[in-house]
């Protein structure tokens, strides 16, 4: 039988390269889309078999090489996300204008699916542009291609991530961690491998038409995240609750100065709300889409000896 045919969008990311993996060993043909094949491509090339994957350069937007693209594949994948915006990387570009020309792309070619990645809690958040982006984004796929799957997952975490690795260079380095919010904000980390078993099942069972929240198995406050970081680098910090308001100033100052800032104005707006099933729809978990779950204090103790003084020899025995 045919092998199905995957166009992954992101496949460089963290997410991305965990799915390739994953996909490639299930014997799916799997295209993945790169921006610079020079810098990332030998990244993906190590993800998979020989013949397994194909890498496609699409370094600027061009909409006959990326329609030429679609042609004979059977599922679509957009992993395509940004924590802030950077010149042509508007929140609208990426979270809601190149969604809707996906979903297009899809139903013109009869894609059996197309799973779009969004985000969780997105709902409440309706001041932050992010928010807003991404709840358009799925609005716009949801009226256009039937054979939509979006999922919603809360942070995931993994080596590869932008989330727990920061936090673990920033608590090695400063004696005092500012808590926005006083770090009530709740979050359900969801290792990546987890997140890439769930699309792995949407794909099997074929799920369309469905918005799942995708979750991990502990419900976390952002202090506890923290504390549990601390613990596995075994150090103390003084955790200091911050007022927004000088938060915010910070922020304005990482983002005129800063590339990749620390945190965004948009971001305080985001830690305002949790980071939980809204209810509306089914989870996961509901679905029963999960072997069996990573335990955030178990996963990052794996790979906090980076941030140890005795490197490799600071490892424990798990």
């Amino acid at each position: 039988m045919k092998p199905k045919e995957i166009l992954v969008l992101g496949a460089s990311g963290q997410l991305g390269r965990h799915l390739l993996r994953k996909l490639t060993k299930k014997n799916y043909k799997v295209t993945a889309l790169t921006r610079n094949i020079h810098t990332k491509g030998y990244i993906l090339k190590s993800q998979a078999n020989a013949g397994w994957l194909d890498i496609v350069e699409l370094n600027k937007f061009n909409y006959e090489k990326l329609e030429k693209i679609f042609k004979n594949k059977d599922i679509c994948i957009n992993l395509i996300g940004i924590l802030n915006e950077k010149n042509k990387s508007s929140f609208n570009n990426i979270h809601s204008l190149l969604p809707k020309l996906l979903a297009e792309l899809s139903k013109e070619n009869r894609l059996s699916q197309f799973i779009h990645i969004s985000a969780l809690g997105v709902e409440s958040a309706i001041e932050s542009k992010y928010a807003k982006s991404k709840l358009d984004g799925e609005n716009q796929i949801k009226n256009i291609f039937k054979n939509y799957t979006i999922l919603k997952p809360s942070i995931v975490y993994s080596v590869n991530d932008n989330f727990t690795t920061m936090l673990f260079g920033i608590l090695k380095l400063l004696p005092i961690f500012p808590l926005y919010y006083e770090g009530k904000t709740v979050f359900y980390p969801l290792h990546v491998t987890d997140m890439c078993e769930i699309i792995e099942k949407v794909i099997e069972k074929n799920l369309i038409g469905e918005t799942i929240e995708c979750i991990g198995p502990e419900k976390m406050s952002f202090k506890k995240v923290i504390e549990s970081i601390l613990k596995t680098l075994e150090i103390k910090r003084f955790l200091l609750p911050m007022p927004i308001s000088i938060a915010n100033i910070f922020a304005t100052l990482f983002e005129l100065i800063m590339k990749n800032p620390l945190i965004t104005k948009d971001q305080l707006i985001l830690l305002k709300y949790d980071n939980s099933p809204s209810g509306k729809y089914k989870t996961n978990i509901d679905l029963k889409l999960n072997s069996e779950f990573k335990y955030f204090d178990r996963e990052i103790a794996k790979y906090s000896y980076m941030w140890k003084d005795g490197g490799e020899f600071a490892k424990s025995k798990i």
